[in-house]
């Protein structure tokens, strides 16, 4: 109905542009033969259209399979596409025609003077071409509704299709034995027959190409298993050594032992089944025994192999459930019996085609299978395989687990004694396949999630070769382990979803389809989402990164280094080149992707005000970064003093500065700051500087000999300079001390601390060898007392009580 809805508005959007002028024109007495070109270079496509719908219409009738169904629906969306694209070509020409009629205008009313003939030509041909456009436009809507209805019919006939499958009752009369057991012998005569003619053919004729296919699909298997041991074998070896391995090392095991048993054999077949046929050596009755002969063999192989990864009853450190060594010998039994049931149900149908059964024994055949599938399931929900972690007893399976197996084992078994064998053939089939496949996707998600762990990946053989190989850290380590966790899941959902889509009844075409409308762009509103697009974005987007990251270090190492700029120009420049590059990486992604940047820009207008009033401190501290960038008032390496904090630059970025102070403290600094503030930069041009240390000397010394060797020790510093020589102030007289202090400038002001020390120290052990005295501060006090005799007889009074008291307490 959508469609229908979609195709009706596409119609009346290019007739709308008939209807104003076709009102307006008067009646012409005599209308021209008009040729219109757009319409003779689309009438091949819509008689090619026409014949494609009416064969598809015949198809239909015919068509008894949901396959083929799937098809003809997929064939006729590929025919409404092209009777859309059709109406849409046709939409540039009505464009011109409406142009030049307005420019035309309308025939002038009557009582007015008549136009020039040449106009009314012209005005009579356009409006007959329109009209013959309408015409073409109004079959193709036509024939859009056809296919539209066609599409919805098919759809309703494939819903039906399956609803009756399921739903469909058969009259169960176990009276007919004899009857069953008569059509089975003339089944078994019919195959007997068709088998021997064929084999006869083989061995008279093809025994060779037999031979052959054999031997290929032989290598062809050896060499994959052979090479996997040698190239991956440690992958899914179980060394017995290992008491406890890791979860993700018995993952891995189960995974990479499943993989390559199961690929093995299905290679071995595969390859068998295509060389038959590269030979001729089949007919088609014999190839459709054959082919399901062979899925059944890998399916169930495929069953056992996983069963056996997972409970691993020989190993039982290996085992990824805790399942007893012995039930889960049964529980292994149990599912590949019931595997193996499941495909000889899929050969007994087959074999049902190709001799044309009788019906009654089509379905004692199913009833047969589905009961024994049932019974198997029931079967395992009686076992008692879990192991107790501490005591080793064993326990039965948890109590919702039970009555699953319960409930999956009873439906088939209830629905094919009431008679809907579909519905028990559908249930028993799905219970083993999906579970299968729910099962390999259930290890993979385990798997990711495992890698995902930390210190997971590294702790791995895999992990071990990359980490040694690249020389990677465990940060990075874990980084890659996050990665691959992604990967896998992505990987297990693209790869399992399509597998169950295909066995719940979904066609490959279908799915086909689906993959490339999602891929290729969808739409959703008035924004259109492609994956490609998308995927292509992100793969521009990380190639021009990594193309800048290597170009800044190319033009820092390669460039700058031999220019011989110092590290403040080339940081900036680096800096500066980084962003630059990412801002156009991000532009060319997002175009890539399909984004249309006008859309980017109206969103960015209209955040501008929330930016400027919620984010008016990161704009300034990004735009003060640029400013910092550009002008350089400091650079990576300069000592500076800001806010009554100094140290060293250690990184400029956008949004702050990062100062590492003499204590090793890390401060971040918004760039802001410095550019609202004041910034002392000691090394902004050279890191030429002046140190000043002061001394106070006693009042008895001679202060020009101070001078002098003070000068003296200045000079013989070897990391002082001649130019400018050193210089000594006498800068104050205290009251205890006179002050001197000693100028002295350096060419690398980072050797400020050591250079004090020196001269500190020399100046002390030259003074001790002078005589000179370094005085401390000290103060003379003078008491002024006007009863002093008093105060002294009080005194001498005090004491001599306590002196007394001290003698008695002796005494006694």
């Amino acid at each position: 109905m959508i469609r229908q809805f979609v195709s009706m508005i596409v119609a009346v959007m290019l007739l709308a542009a008939v209807v104003p002028y076709a009102s307006a024109q008067q009646a012409p007495d005599a209308v021209p033969d008009v040729e219109s070109a757009v319409v003779a270079e689309q009438r091949p496509a819509i008689d090619a259209v026409k014949k494609q719908i009416s064969n598809y219409d015949q198809q239909k009738l015919k068509a008894d399979t949901d396959a083929t169904l799937a098809d003809l629906r997929l064939n006729l969306e590929g025919t409404s596409k092209k009777l859309l694209d059709i109406g849409v070509s046709f939409r540039p020409r009505i464009t011109e025609i409406n142009a030049r009629l307005d420019q035309l205008g309308p025939p002038p009313p009557q009582g007015q003077p008549p136009e020039a003939q040449i106009v009314t030509d012209e005005r009579i041909r356009l409006t007959t071409e329109k009209a013959e456009i309408n015409a073409v436009l109004g079959e193709t809507e036509d024939l859009l509704i056809q296919v539209n209805r066609m599409i919805d019919a098919i759809g309703e006939a494939r819903r039906e299709l399956f609803t009756n499958t399921l739903s469909q009752r058969v009259d169960i009369n176990y009276s007919l034995g004899s009857e069953i057991v008569t059509a089975y012998g003339q089944e078994l005569q019919t195959m007997n027959r068709l088998v021997s003619s064929w084999w006869r053919f083989v061995v008279t004729f093809k025994w060779q190409s037999m031979l052959a296919a054999t031997f290929f699909a032989g290598i062809a298997a050896l060499v994959l298993l052979i090479g996997g041991r040698r190239t991956i074998g440690h992958l899914y070896f179980r060394d017995p050594g290992i008491e406890a391995p890791s979860y993700l090392s018995r993952l891995a095991v189960a995974f990479w032992s499943t993989l390559m048993r199961s690929l093995t054999v299905i290679v071995f077949l595969a390859t068998t089944y295509l060389f038959l046929g590269y030979f001729n050596v089949m007919r088609p009755d014999i190839a459709s025994l054959i082919y399901m002969l062979f899925c059944v063999i890998g399916i169930v192989f495929f069953v056992h192999a996983l069963a056996q990864a997972v409970i691993c009853p020989g190993a039982p450190n290996w085992r990824l459930v805790r399942v007893a060594p012995r039930p889960g010998r049964i529980l292994m039994v149990l599912i590949t019996a019931t595997a193996t049931i499941t495909g000889l149900d899929y050969i007994a149908d087959t074999i049902n085609q190709i001799a044309a059964s009788a019906l009654s024994l089509t379905v004692a055949k199913s009833l047969f299978a589905t009961v024994l599938v049932g019974l198997l399931i029931i079967a395992m929900a009686f076992l008692k395989p879990l192991e107790d972690a501490e005591s080793g007893a064993t326990k039965p399976w948890p109590r919702a687990m039970r009555i699953f197996l319960f409930t999956i084992g009873l439906v088939p078994i209830i629905a094919a004694f009431f008679g809907y064998i579909g519905l028990a053939r559908f249930v028993s089939q799905q219970i083993i396949i999906n579970g299968a496949v729910l099962v390999t996707m259930y290890l993979g998600f385990l798997t990711a999630r495992a890698v995902s762990d930390e210190n997971a990946l590294a702790g791995t053989k895999l992990g071990q070769a990359i980490q040694k190989r690249f020389g990677l850290d465990e940060t990075t380590m874990d980084q890659l382990g996050l990665v691959a966790s992604i990967v896998i899941n992505v990987f297990v959902v693209i790869l399992g979803i399509p597998v169950i889509l295909l066995l719940w009844g979904f066609q490959w075409s279908e799915m086909s389809a689906w993959f490339l409308t999602i891929a290729t762009g969808f739409q959703i509103g008035s924004f259109n989402i492609s994956l490609i697009a998308i995927a292509t974005g992100v793969l521009l987007f990380a190639l021009f990164y990594f193309f800048t990251r290597w170009f800044q270090g190319w033009l820092d190492t390669r460039v700058m280094a031999r220019g011989k700029l110092d590290s403040g120009v080339r940081n900036s420049i680096r800096t500066a080149v980084g962003y630059l590059g990412l801002g156009v990486a991000a532009v060319i992604g997002v175009s890539a992707a399909g984004i249309n940047l006008s859309s980017l820009a109206l969103v960015a207008g209209g955040l501008s005000l929330g930016i400027g009033f919620g984010m008016q401190a990161i704009v300034s501290n990004f735009v003060s970064g640029l400013i910092l960038l550009a002008e350089r008032p400091f650079k990576v390496g300069d000592w500076i003093e800001t806010g009554g904090v100094g140290g060293i630059v250690k990184k400029i970025s956008v949004r702050a500065t990062e100062v590492e102070t003499f204590q090793r403290q890390s401060l971040i600094i918004p760039n802001s700051s410095f550019i609202n503030g004041s910034v002392g930069n000691w090394t902004h041009r050279n890191k030429l500087g002046r140190v000043d240390i002061a001394i106070g000397v006693s009042h008895k010394v001679d202060p020009r000999r101070v001078h002098d060797l003070l000068m003296e020790i200045a000079r013989s510093h070897p990391l002082v300079l001649k130019n400018p020589e050193p210089f000594v102030a006498f800068s104050a007289i205290l009251d205890s001390t006179m002050q001197f202090e000693v100028r002295v400038h350096l060419a690398d002001l980072s050797n400020s601390g050591s250079v004090q020390n020196d001269v500190r120290f020399a100046i002390i052990d030259r003074f001790s060898e002078e005589g000179i005295e370094i005085p401390y501060p000290q103060r003379d006090v003078n008491l002024h007392l006007e009863d002093a005799d008093s105060i002294v007889e009080l005194l001498t009074k005090r004491v001599r009580d306590e002196l007394a008291a001290d003698g008695k307490k002796f005494k006694q």
